[in-house]
């Protein structure tokens, strides 16, 4: 099966581009900076909350591997796999954990097969994580991941990209579905606490700047985003803000709105 490939048009923004602008990576164009430049405008706060989400899938990935034991990971929307990301985590606990990251775009695939050329165990995929059936098919994908043991999906930052909330609901139980009791859904998504307040505010702001910008990205409610769990039984502190999530340490930076405009969760599968 080939991989898919989404045609690359270089004036147009990505959502994984923009990520890694927002991360301080290099492996962006104008049209990447040019929305990181309008995001940062409203939000000052948004690099650093970049990492912050960062730092909270390494606690997540950290916890599942050493902690529960899962040893192979399928990584969906995972854009560029760089400092820090869920391979060195996992493999940093157990260097033959297996993980499969899986991106359409082809800038990203081109960069991470670059990246994880000498490592044995992490591979790219090049599939829409919108067709699950086709990308759970995928031979590099069956090929390294053994879905009738327990793994972990990684949907980090990527589901609040899909427009239609109907699909949105719909894929992530499509991948649900195919994992093995014992499993682990890890799972953030852009959240709008629609309550009047700074963090409201600036959800409703940023959502509007990325639809003119031509990128979907929604803030949605918790209620939304807590369906997205349903069937699944969320592991303490459940479904909570990214800082609030067996953070490492005493906080020593200042919170800011942007800090209350995501929510995060671990839930396994019965």
């Amino acid at each position: 099966m080939a991989d898919h490939l989404a045609p690359v048009d270089f004036d147009r923004p990505s959502n994984a581009r923009v990520y890694d602008a927002l991360m301080g990576g290099r492996d962006h164009y104008a049209a990447d900076r040019a929305v990181l430049h309008q995001i940062l405008e409203l939000a000052p706060a948004a690099q650093t909350m970049a990492q912050e989400v960062r730092q909270w899938l390494v606690r997540a990935v950290r916890m599942l591997t050493d902690r529960l034991g899962v040893d192979q990971f399928l990584d969906l929307g995972s854009g560029f796999p760089t400092v820090e990301n869920t391979h060195q985590v996992a493999q940093r606990v157990n260097p033959e954990a297996h993980v499969v990251y899986v991106d359409h775009d082809p800038v990203v695939q081109a960069h991470g097969r670059a990246l994880l050329a000498e490592n044995d165990y992490t591979h790219m995929v090049g599939a829409d994580l919108l067709d699950p059936e086709r990308t759970l098919a995928h031979p590099d994908v069956t090929a390294h991941l053994d879905f009738e043991r327990p793994l972990g999906l990684i949907l980090c930052a990527v589901v609040h990209h899909i427009p239609d909330f109907a699909v949105a609901r719909a894929v992530v139980k499509a991948y649900v579905d195919a994992l093995a009791p014992g499993s682990y859904v890890v799972l953030l998504h852009q959240y709008n606490p629609a309550d009047g307040s700074a963090a409201a505010e600036l959800a409703t702001s940023l959502e509007s700047r990325f639809a003119t910008a031509g990128l979907d990205t929604l803030y949605r409610t918790r209620e939304e985003i807590a369906s997205l769990f349903t069937g699944l039984e969320l592991l303490p502190p459940g479904l909570t803000y990214p800082h609030l999530w067996w953070p490492g340490g005493p906080r020593l930076a200042p919170l800011t709105p942007t800090n209350f405009t995501t929510l995060a969760g671990v839930a396994r599968v019965p």
